[in-house]
């Protein structure tokens, strides 16, 4: 193809902002391209492109000027003037000249934070070079849409007050997780909050991760769940599902939230967590799980995958994982090992005894999987 001639170039922009000459737009897409596919465009194009664009561009349809917009935002050789042209429509064309590369100083990003709409903060939230600030004004909009955009952006780091708060809401917000757990720059103490969303590997580098923080820093040893209260739970199983969930939230001082929590994870892995966090053995918690009588209590292999759960997860790091999925605070942590009867007319509460045996009734693991049809694996 044969270079158009840059002085008719010119003449031509001069006589269409002089208004003698409607210029097609697809001449100045094609000029524009002609521009882009050289290394090294010559100076005196670039000057006839700048006059031919700024004397067209406020003009041009909305079409046009947005496939300029995705096309010359982010080239680093585009002449002010036309970055200006095109800046200067507004809406739409700066929201995809913000997504493509638009050269802006840290003052401008943040500026465009706190005044932008909702097209140009979603644009903005795009950017690999988003500012802490302008990343943690995005997240204060509390507006879906930005936080799975800030989510998806895994070349800005997200600051730890921000992915907190995006964490913190992911715990309702499903939408937001598999993002989350994807991303790089996440530690997987931060990530605990999703663990029962994490695949086989981030469960147990989770756990792995707790077990460390918990070597460095011990949590709180709390006292043995007592007799009566594992009696009344299991009672609470087989006759109200909800009110044995209650029961449980409010030994580990959790509140209608996290009862609902539990009773909402159909895979009962909270639950079983949540039992094994309260000092029960597995046994105990397994038959707590089948007296439920729900779909994951008749299926041989999910009572098998949180019987391994359970073995695998010491009390104290389950106490730490409930804490974080459930976002328990250190003040109702401090509360967890006062059992608060919700069958005892008297309201008074239920204390763990020290040295309180197990009743003596409680049939052996076999014999509680043996209900369900159920046969340990030998060896």
């Amino acid at each position: 193809m044969t270079k158009p001639d840059t002085t008719e170039l010119a003449h031509l922009a001069r006589l269409a902002r002089d208004g003698g000459l409607d210029l097609s737009q697809v001449s100045l897409r094609v000029k524009a391209d002609l521009l882009l596919s050289a290394q090294q465009p010559p100076i005196d194009d670039l000057r006839a492109f700048a006059e031919m664009a700024t004397a067209l561009v406020p003009t041009i349809d909305e079409a046009t000027a947005l496939i300029l917009a995705r096309k010359l935002a982010g080239w680093r050789h585009t002449p002010p003037e036309v970055l200006a042209a095109l800046r200067a429509r507004g809406g739409e064309v700066l929201a995809e000249m913000v997504r493509h590369g638009l050269p802006l100083g840290t003052g401008e990003i943040e500026e465009l934070a706190e005044t932008g709409d909702d097209m140009l903060l979603a644009a903005l939230a795009s950017r690999p070079d988003l500012t802490s600030v302008a990343t943690l004004m995005l997240v204060d909009r509390d507006l879906e849409s930005l936080d799975l955009a800030l989510i998806a952006n895994i070349e800005a780091p997200l600051p730890r007050p921000a992915a907190a708060i995006l964490i913190a809401r992911a715990r309702s917000r499903a939408a937001y997780q598999p993002g989350l757990l994807g991303r790089p720059d996440l530690s997987n103490l931060e990530l605990a909050p999703l663990f029962l969303r994490a695949g086989p590997e981030r469960r147990l580098t989770i756990i792995d991760s707790l077990s460390a923080y918990e070597a460095l820093h011990p949590g709180e040893r709390t006292l043995p769940l007592a007799t009566t209260a594992l009696v009344e739970w299991l009672d609470l199983a087989s006759e109200d599902r909800s009110r044995a969930f209650e029961a449980i939230a409010r030994f580990h001082g959790g509140d209608e939230a996290f009862a609902r929590a539990m009773e909402d994870d159909a895979g009962r892995e909270l639950a079983a967590l949540s039992l094994v966090a309260s000092g029960t053995t597995v046994e105990e918690a397994t038959r707590f799980l089948i007296r439920l009588g729900d779909e994951t209590a008749r299926s041989v292999e999910r009572i098998f995958a949180l019987v391994a759960l359970m073995r695998a997860t010491r009390p104290v790091i389950a106490r730490r994982l409930i804490q974080h999925i459930a976002g328990l605070t250190p003040a109702a942590a401090q509360r967890r090992g006062q059992h608060q009867p919700v069958m005892d007319p008297s309201g008074t509460p239920s204390r763990a005894g020290t040295g309180a045996a197990r009743p003596d009734s409680q049939p052996a693991m076999s014999d509680v999987l043996g209900r369900v049809g159920l046969q340990r694996e030998r060896g």
